[in-house]
């Protein structure tokens, strides 16, 4: 444990938990996490912007080149402090308190419970496509209005979303054994249904003429829509913008890497195995992205990516190859994708609030063990957030059209999350010089070279984002400067 006051004054939150998960386990929090049902889908909007097949490939490369170089730096601070909270915990003793409670308050305002609840739906959504009667436009609570642009609904999709939520979230206070026994079998399955569509796309779906046409011309962007006014990928800065903007969706689809530093706590040997499980995860999941792309590419011509119906471009994949059965292929391989992947953040993230509550920086009952040994009132705290946010939709008076009011946050929030991560890798650095007597029983790959890369290619991304995105990003940096205030109460009133 670092030699802080905080650290001394509450001690090691892991005192409570049982370390039951292995390197395997480990392995696939990280691999289950990551792949849900972005994947699947993303493609498209990058394409559009993108214009071109080999850019769409380069910036899925930059987006692997990034994520493992964040996953091996992070391992180093992981193996310093292998207890639960994660990266809380990091930016918590490498900056302060105060940085990582607003890391843990944008986590359980948006990006854990915004991500449950989009892939709640997303689970629901292609559970619809198995079974009509499981729709969007099929209501039980017809949107009621609490304002102009905001309303509350239940329809059958959004019921199906919350019993998912409210089922993980049961199992996960049942204790880790289940928690990690649904995970490896959902992770086990959700590679194969990847390996799959992959195997179908390159070696049963090869289209030459596709081919020809992609490997031909490579580098020539074609039907992509303007990034801004005046500005395309067609020319040089153009392109560098496009690049950094398609990131919003390749390093969303990979995120959630990190959540296995949330259960350190619950890691046998963690200075070993997490360090380990984020390298294995995080390449393993790459690698199947990046070929999800050349199986999309070797099939469908650029023109179909870009305007895959609703964007499903794995559906589209697999609907060429298999007229009759491609949609319910796809429909039964985003499900099971999309339920591993929530049981993983359902998971993970109950254990940073778990460590805020002890270090009291959150509700006070969160940091409480049940008897499975899990934290159980975390997790129920966060299901809760997690179907508020599912029932809360958006309404756009001028089209009529309602949407849901987390796809919103995890657009504004992905550039803070972008924010945390670099601070996150400079406090590898701080922590060097601060303490640098302190055992570090992995040291990050590449160090300073590796850990620099990711910092200087996050920033250039962020920055352009700010520049180019702005009515997405400022709202995220509004989101997490209104934790200040909270932050402040919490201090006042600890745990209150």
């Amino acid at each position: 444990m670092l030699p802080t006051a905080t650290a001394q004054k509450h001690g090691s939150p892991s005192e409570e938990l049982t370390r039951s998960l292995g390197l395997f386990d480990s392995t696939m929090i990280v691999a289950g996490s990551m792949i849900g049902t972005g994947i699947f889908i993303v493609s498209a909007e990058m394409a559009r912007e993108l214009g071109s097949p080999g850019w769409l490939l380069v910036a899925w490369a930059i987006t692997g080149v990034l994520t493992i170089a964040a996953a091996l730096s992070y391992g180093e601070l992981a193996a310093m402090m292998p207890r639960a909270g994660g990266q809380y915990v990091y930016l918590r003793e490498a900056l302060s308190p105060l940085w990582g409670f607003l890391y843990g308050w944008t986590l359980f305002l948006v990006i854990q419970t915004g991500t449950i609840a989009a892939v709640g739906i997303g689970f629901a959504r292609y559970l619809g496509i198995l079974w009509p009667p499981v729709s969007e436009t099929s209501y039980l609570i017809p949107p009621v209005h609490i304002s102009a642009n905001y309303a509350i609904s239940l329809s059958i999709t959004q019921l199906v979303g919350l019993l998912v939520i409210a089922f993980l979230t049961w199992t996960n206070t049942r204790g880790i054994r289940w928690g990690k026994g649904i995970q490896n079998v959902f992770t086990v399955a959700k590679l194969g249904s990847l390996l799959g569509v992959i195997f179908l796309g390159i070696v049963v779906g090869w289209n030459s003429e596709a081919v020809r046409a992609h490997f031909a011309d490579t580098w020539t962007p074609r039907g992509n829509s303007p990034i801004a006014p005046g500005l395309s990928a067609g020319t040089a800065f153009g392109l560098l913008v496009a690049l950094c903007v398609a990131q919003v969706g390749s390093l969303f689809s990979a995120k959630a890497w990190n959540n296995i530093t949330f259960t350190a706590g619950e890691v046998r040997e963690p200075r070993r195995n997490v360090p380990l499980s984020l390298a294995f995860g995080t390449i393993i999941v790459i690698g199947l992205f990046l070929l999800a792309n050349v199986a999309y590419l070797v099939v469908l011509p650029i023109d179909q990516i870009q305007h895959s119906p609703s964007d499903r471009v794995a559906g589209a994949m697999l609907e060429a190859l298999f007229p009759r059965i491609g949609a319910g292929l796809m429909a039964t391989a985003i499900m099971i994708s999309a339920f591993g992947c929530m049981n993983g953040m359902v998971l993970a993230g109950a254990r940073a609030y778990y460590a805020m509550a002890r270090d009291g920086l959150f509700f006070r009952p969160a940091a409480v063990v049940n008897r499975a040994r899990v934290p159980g009132t975390a997790l129920v705290m966060q299901g809760a957030w997690a179907a508020v946010l599912v029932l809360l939709r958006t309404y756009d008076p001028a089209t009529g059209a309602y949407g849901n009011l987390y796809s919103d946050l995890l657009n504004y929030v992905i550039s803070a999350a972008l924010i945390f991560y670099i601070l996150t890798i400079g406090g590898v650095f701080l922590l060097r010089r601060r303490l640098p007597n302190v055992e570090r029983p992995y040291r990050a790959f590449g160090y300073p070279v590796v850990p620099a890369l990711y910092i200087i290619g996050a920033v250039v991304i962020l920055v352009l984002l700010f520049l180019y995105r702005a009515s997405t990003t400022i709202p995220g940096l509004v989101i997490v400067l209104l934790g200040v205030p909270v932050y402040a109460a919490f201090m006042r009133w600890p745990g209150s």
